[in-house]
């Protein structure tokens, strides 16, 4: 199973935030995979860029918008929002500013959308902390190094093992705990790490048992590792993604195997994901795709008036 279908549509939105305070870990990328998957499941999407400064995910949504345009190709956008920054003479003003846009925008699309995929920016400030706390879902990627896994634990520099956490785990665990007091809601948190070399090393095992010893302590979800593949820097200026249809005309070059083993890597992630998928729309989304995919082709006219043969040969 992709995703833990339902049958009957939440009530609002799920909400899910690509969250770490180290920036470069690919929370945007992933962001516009997860909002895309969901997409083609028939889900209706928002994304929210709370990033103010470097805005990745309003980039790669209008680059995608952009290449759409320029190559014909039918690529299916989410509803976006970048939450408008606050440009006073006073910090306590601009957060207020950016706080109520945040709020405004998920009171727009909680009750007529399926998700709302919302990206962090790299650092802890208020629209972050924020998030944290409203999210269903908590996606965190990690590069494969000790210098990321800090934000989420100590190590001891001998036995590698683990000491204590760190000031991101302590702000999620601070962000769980204000969602179980505000409504009950758990948030479900979910690691994985990312850019992960095809050669294994005595450092990738390392971090990946510290991993595993730091899930246990704070109750995260460890999805498999998704490897260092240069074509997600290359899906970037067109806005495309390892989920879209990918043949020669949407890459303007030769379908490798990386574009399949990367496909392969994001599916097993959104099945660690199980998300709440409308199961009706995910239906009406299959069916759209199986009529696109056949009607470019001639009818079979032998099934559509029997073939005419057949009687002379019985009467004879």
């Amino acid at each position: 199973m992709l995703v833990q279908a339902s049958s009957r549509p939440p009530a609002s939105a799920h909400i899910v935030v690509l969250g770490n305070e180290k920036g470069g870990a690919g929370k945007s990328t992933l962001a516009m995979h997860v909002a895309v998957a969901l997409l083609n499941l028939g889900q209706r999407v928002a994304t929210v860029d709370l990033d103010l400064r470097q805005k990745s995910l309003t980039c790669y949504i209008e680059n995608r918008r952009a290449w759409a345009k320029r190559s014909g190709l039918a690529l299916i956008l989410p509803e976006h929002h970048c939450v408008p920054r606050g440009t006073t003479q006073k910090l306590d003003e601009n957060e207020t500013i950016e706080f109520s846009g945040f709020v405004d925008i998920l009171t727009m699309v909680e009750e007529t959308h399926n998700f709302i995929v919302v990206d962090t920016a790299g650092s802890d400030n208020h629209l972050t902390r924020l998030a944290h706390s409203m999210a269903n879902t908590l996606i965190t990627p990690l590069n494969d190094s000790f210098v990321d896994f800090s934000v989420l634990g100590n190590v001891d520099p001998e036995t590698y093992s683990v000491t204590g956490e760190s000031h991101y785990a302590r702000m999620v665990r601070e962000a769980r705990q204000q969602r179980r007091m505000a409504d009950g809601a758990l948030l479900d948190w979910v690691v994985v790490r990312n850019r992960v070399s095809s050669l294994e090393s005595r450092n990738m095992q390392r971090i990946a048992r510290s991993l595993g010893e730091l899930s246990a302590r704070l109750g995260f979800r460890v999805a498999e590792p998704l490897g260092d593949r240069v074509i997600f820097r290359e899906f970037f200026p067109r806005g495309i993604t390892a989920l879209d249809k990918l043949d020669e005309k949407t890459l303007t070059a030769r379908l490798a195997l990386s574009h399949a083993m990367a496909r392969k890597e994001l599916m097993s992630l959104l099945a660690t994901l199980k998300l709440p998928i409308d199961e009706r729309a995910q239906q009406r989304a299959a069916a759209r795709a199986e009529w696109n995919a056949v009607r470019g082709q001639p009818l079979d006219v032998c099934d559509v008036i029997g073939d005419e043969t057949a009687p002379s040969q019985q009467s004879a």
